[in-house]
């Protein structure tokens, strides 16, 4: 039975990735034409495409994504509580919306440890680590604004990863579930 949860997490966080990392694209208007962005669209597509003739975007948010996303996201945790013997009723839908903030919380940390390895190894252009930093930028320059970079030092990743983890430390201890998501 753990394999087969292990195999479900896996499969359904593969999935949330994916579609989180679409909104967050087209949010953050980054490359389109980069390998990583036509590897987030070609493989979601089959998902989203069908949702979009029914749901339309708002306000440049690709609504449809969100609506799918978040349905992966409810379902993940609906049939691993299932294979759990708990029955959560509505709470599921709130959950559903839990799992998929800290996914995308959990995505921006991996991004941004990614980023900073791949700066100590990487010479020059490299489109993958050039889409990360489209992704990161939202995030990371109001944190440049307040703290500069000290003797070169860019430091607003280290505050970044400060934030993340006191907000999911905050979280963790108030919310519901909020460990085993």
């Amino acid at each position: 039975m753990e394999a087969i949860i292990y195999l479900l997490r896996f499969v359904f966080d593969a999935l949330l990735v994916i579609l989180i990392m679409r909104v967050w694209l087209q949010w953050v208007k980054a490359d389109f034409y980069n390998p990583l962005s036509q590897f987030i669209v070609k493989v979601s597509n089959p998902l989203v495409v069908p949702f979009r003739r029914i749901i339309p975007g708002l306000g440049g948010f690709d609504l449809a994504t969100i609506v799918v996303a978040y349905t992966v996201a409810t379902l993940k945790f609906v049939i691993l509580a299932a294979l759990a013997g708990e029955n959560l009723g509505l709470l599921a839908f709130y959950i559903g919306l839990l799992v998929l903030v800290k996914q995308a919380g959990v995505m921006l940390f991996f991004i941004m440890i990614i980023m900073a390895i791949m700066s100590w190894v990487v010479q020059g252009y490299n489109p993958t680590l050039m889409i990360f930093h489209q992704l990161t930028e939202p995030f990371l320059a109001p944190i440049r604004r307040i703290i500069p970079n000290i003797g070169g030092l860019d430091l607003s990743m280290i505050a970044a990863f400060l934030v993340i983890n006191v907000i999911n430390i905050l979280l963790k201890g108030s919310l519901p579930y909020w460990g085993a998501l």
